[in-house]
């Protein structure tokens, strides 16, 4: 019951008259002619959080957050907010729970299988999120083995070297230096995507509730520095005389490219941007060619064999040729495609759609089987492993290797180019010469706010070409083409066409281009 002392209520102007909370209740139940509009009138207030109301908020304010970072093919997101220690808590869980329920047979009894390989990246934010994932993981019971900062292709090792059930990266790959995020892949290398496990994954962190972790996981340290050398350097070819350019980014391959490469006598390597500290000189992504600009100087200034620029996690690259020219990865999967057929006649070799007609046409001619697939190294990986193929190259500059248990990797791609240039005795520069005899547009961006619906009028637009839908729309004739696929997480249509002349690649250019929206720049 109230104490009179405890009464601190009263009627507007009646400051002198106090009332009990019952009282002040009453009135109100009454609409006492003073109660409307009354600072103490608690039924026109907001109610009351309890700490288990305020709980529940913030449960759900999590709940809402990891919608937000989970993307078509990896978990990515502005740091820490959307993505802080909490959500990668509730993502490690899930994932060891998921990866649990994905063990067959003999894995199941397998102590090696029931451990998760865990790496991050140079940013600054990766040390607590991985931390904070791998206390997710032990909460399952499930061990880790933090490989330390690796570059991503390095985690598909440690998962197939290890036995492990599957293996998890700490990067935000080529954003900015305010992202982080998480690239997960299961047994093997397996690639876990939106519909391969991403979706699954990210409705059981949803019922999750962070707690310490119980200590029935353990966490253990491994370097696998001089495994994974032997790994890459096995491909390697004694290499010819040459100077060659590296561009790190600022990002992982300046910690792992001396530690393969500097003991190579006959590479002379010229690094740049080798600081890998999380502040970027320029963005670290390869795609954007104001980002090759220093690397085409310093090709230039030192007379290089060929220039090679890493994105941030370096797993892809771009590179430039001896005359600082950007070489496309369309064309360069074509060049590597024919090296990799003449030591497997007739294999299968994967393509992204948006590559150009010269790439399944120089696979063709060298004797092996083209295999067209969607973008994204979810789809190509899988592509590359169902097909047994030998070598796959999408357009982003993600290269997959057959001996890479299909995965991609920026390092494996760097050895292969050296025993091409090798090989042949010839520049880079002449390589690419014949396979540019068509004229492409680049990807080119448009805001759309109905994708779906535009994708359906090109269809009716162009209905008298070879159509098909495998990634949004493309529409091939015989003198030009063109693919047009909506974006995963934003009103973005994203148009590629290519044709015989730049004459006619300028005109359909223009008239593709009426029917998409506005032209953006990113």
């Amino acid at each position: 019951m109230q104490g009179i002392e405890e009464y601190y209520r009263y009627c507007p102007g009646e400051e002198q008259v106090k009332l009990s909370n019952a009282v002040c209740s009453g009135r109100r139940r009454t609409n006492f002619p003073k109660c409307k509009g009354c600072q103490f009138n608690d039924d026109e207030k907001p109610a009351r959080l309890t700490p288990a109301d305020s709980a529940a908020r913030r449960g759900k304010e999590k709940i809402d957050m990891l919608e937000k970072v989970f993307k078509a093919y990896d978990v990515r997101a502005l740091y820490p907010d959307p993505l802080d220690a909490e959500v990668a808590w509730r993502i490690g869980a899930a994932t060891a729970q998921f990866l649990k329920s994905q063990l067959r047979g003999p894995d199941r009894a397998d102590s090696r299988a029931a451990t998760l390989a865990i790496g991050r990246d140079m940013r600054t934010s990766s040390p607590e999120l991985a931390k904070a994932f791998a206390n997710g993981v032990r909460a399952t019971g499930m061990n880790v083995i933090d490989v330390g900062m690796i570059d991503t292709s390095q985690i598909y090792f440690a998962v197939n070297h290890l036995h492990a059930c599957g293996g998890v990266q700490t990067t935000a790959s080529h954003n900015p230096a305010e992202y982080n995020g998480f690239k997960i892949c299961g047994q093997r290398g397996k690639p876990i995507g939106s519909d391969t496990g991403l979706n699954e994954i990210c409705k059981i962190a949803k019922g999750l509730s962070p707690h310490e972790a119980t200590g029935n996981g353990t966490r253990t340290e491994q370097d696998l520095t001089k495994p994974y050398k032997q790994f890459v350097r096995q491909y390697l070819r004694t290499p010819r005389k040459m100077k060659v350019v590296i561009d790190a980014s600022n990002g992982m391959a300046g910690r792992w490219f001396p530690r393969l490469f500097d003991d190579l006598d006959e590479i002379e390597i010229h690094p740049l941007n080798f600081e890998h500290n999380g502040e970027f000189v320029h963005p670290p992504n390869p795609l954007v060619d104001t980002n090759l600009v220093q690397l085409q100087d310093k090709v230039k200034r030192v007379g290089a064999d060929f220039g090679v620029c890493f994105d941030g996690d370096a797993d892809r690259l771009m590179l430039v040729d001896e005359r600082a020219e950007i070489v496309r990865c369309d064309k360069m999967t074509a060049v590597l495609a024919e090296y990799f057929l003449k030591q497997a006649p007739g294999s299968t070799i994967v393509y992204d759609l948006r590559s150009s007609r010269i790439l399944p046409e120089v696979i063709k001619k060298a004797g092996g089987t083209p295999r067209r697939e969607r973008v994204g190294h979810a789809f190509m990986k899988r592509a590359l492993s169902d097909s047994k193929g030998i070598f796959g190259g999408e357009l982003s500059g993600h290269f997959y290797f057959k001996d890479n248990w299909f995965c991609d990797s920026g390092m494996l791609a760097f050895v292969h180019v050296v025993n091409v240039l090798t090989q042949s005795g010839r520049p880079l520069s002449e390589l690419i010469k014949p396979l540019l005899c068509y004229a492409g547009s680049g990807e080119r961006n448009f805001e759309n706010e109905d994708k779906d619906g535009t994708i359906k009028n090109l269809a009716r637009v162009y209905s008298d070409a070879r159509i098909d839908f495998l990634d949004g729309i493309t529409v091939q004739y015989e003198d030009w083409w063109f693919n047009v696929r909506p974006s995963n997480t934003e009103p973005l249509l994203r148009l590629n066409l290519e044709a015989d002349t730049p004459e006619l690649m300028e005109q359909k250019l223009a008239e593709v281009a009426r029917t998409l929206g506005t032209p953006v720049a990113h």
